[in-house]
């Protein structure tokens, strides 16, 4: 029998509106209460904010999840736009999403604040999709694992060993994502395993629970060969999952016990 749970995950980033996500959320739903979809993994969906609450109603006593695609720091207070980890939760988020590139990229997020971020949302018992990766620069320069190790050290150092239950690393290349472009399915299980060990290494037994999850130009053709490599735990999927027919088709995807798919 599989070691931890397998999770598929879905963020829509800066798309759909309420309506478009409300419906996508309707079918979503459809699906999982007809076919049983979702009972050997954990779905989770990432709206924008705006659709956050709407899409947790339609989804509520669905068995899916849905998650903040981030969250900003404090509980409440005169912080104009802010979305802090009690609100997300009072949203109906269970998740959220820490470190996406894209946030690191666009918007000055750094190592620090990122494991801040983690911190906080443990605190208030969500549970944290971290996102680490490197640049095409630094995979060509043989930097990948010291960069991906620079990421997860200063949020080893903030949450306490008991954290890491409720964490899922997601292993997403920056180079691959969007790109079309992904590692082999041979590298991403490598990159898996050295994120295991190093885990066990930092902060102990509870790392085996930790997902890991592989993130990066993610969809319905080569989801089953990232899934079957030992200690790939599901995906975090971007584009791909805009469509729901598409991301259905990989909620569908069977998975053999003991790991990997059919």
């Amino acid at each position: 029998m599989r070691a931890r749970r397998p999770m598929l995950a879905a963020n829509w980033k800066m798309y759909k509106s309420v309506a478009e996500s409300q419906a996508w959320a309707e079918q979503l739903k459809a699906a999982v209460v007809e076919e049983g979809i979702g009972a050997d993994r954990d779905l989770i969906v990432a709206p924008t904010h705006l659709a956050l609450w709407a899409v947790a109603t339609v989804l509520a006593d669905s068995g899916v999840a849905v998650a903040g695609q981030t969250l900003d720091l404090g509980v409440e207070g005169a912080l104009t736009g802010a979305v802090s980890a009690y609100l997300l939760r009072q949203a109906g988020a269970s998740w959220v999403l820490v470190g996406h590139s894209e946030r690191r990229q666009h918007f000055g997020e750094d190592d620090a604040l990122v494991a801040e971020k983690a911190k906080a949302a443990r605190h208030a018992g969500l549970g944290v999709i971290l996102c680490v990766g490197e640049t095409e620069a630094e995979r060509a320069a043989g930097a990948t694992w010291s960069r991906l190790t620079q990421q997860l050290e200063p949020v080893v150092a903030r949450l306490s060993p008991a954290d890491w239950a409720a964490m899922a690393v997601a292993y997403e290349p920056v180079w691959a994502i969007g790109s079309g472009r992904t590692p082999s399915p041979e590298e991403i299980g490598e990159a898996a395993a050295g994120l295991r060990q190093w885990l066990a290494a930092a902060v102990g037994p509870t790392a085996e629970a930790t997902r890991i999850l592989y993130g990066g130009s993610v969809n319905e053709q080569n989801l089953p060969e990232f899934w079957r490599q030992p200690g790939v735990d599901g995906a975090l999927v971007g584009g791909a999952s805009l469509a729901v027919e598409r991301f259905l088709a990989m909620a569908r995807i069977p998975l053999v016990p003991g790991g990997g798919t059919q």
